[in-house]
């Protein structure tokens, strides 16, 4: 059985191409866990007089990964690094319909915050 995850990159000064490099690095980072794929998030499909079969949504990522808690625990504790990395950064992480925001709070309450979520994919 696989989980999908999504992450939504906020940037608020960042232009699209930026969000795309965002995006990317972040893949980047994700691939070196042990999840099954990283791929853009589709928005939809694209309009009938292009040769693109669907519209990538900027700054935003779908993971594949096992159902499995200490997994998803790992892809938000790199996402929370990441977030980390940069002043005005915040993302959501949704996973089975519960969605953990993070931004720049402190690390104590990001912690908590994640403890939260993971506590919540439990029940």
């Amino acid at each position: 059985m696989s989980t999908e995850l999504t992450i939504e990159i906020f940037e608020p000064e960042a232009d699209a191409e930026e969000l795309d490099r965002l995006a990317g690095d972040l893949r980047q980072e994700l691939l070196q866990l042990d999840v099954d794929s990283v791929s853009p998030l589709a928005a939809g499909p694209a309009p009938d007089d292009s040769k693109g079969l669907e519209l990538a949504a900027i700054g935003a990522l779908l993971v594949h990964l096992k159902d499995s808690l200490p997994l998803v625990n790992a892809v938000v504790s790199v996402v929370r690094t990441w977030v980390q990395r940069g002043a005005s950064r915040s993302l959501k992480v949704t996973v089975d319909g519960r969605t953990l925001e993070l931004s720049a709070a402190t690390a104590d309450q990001q912690q908590q915050l994640v403890d939260e979520f993971i506590r919540s994919l439990r029940a």
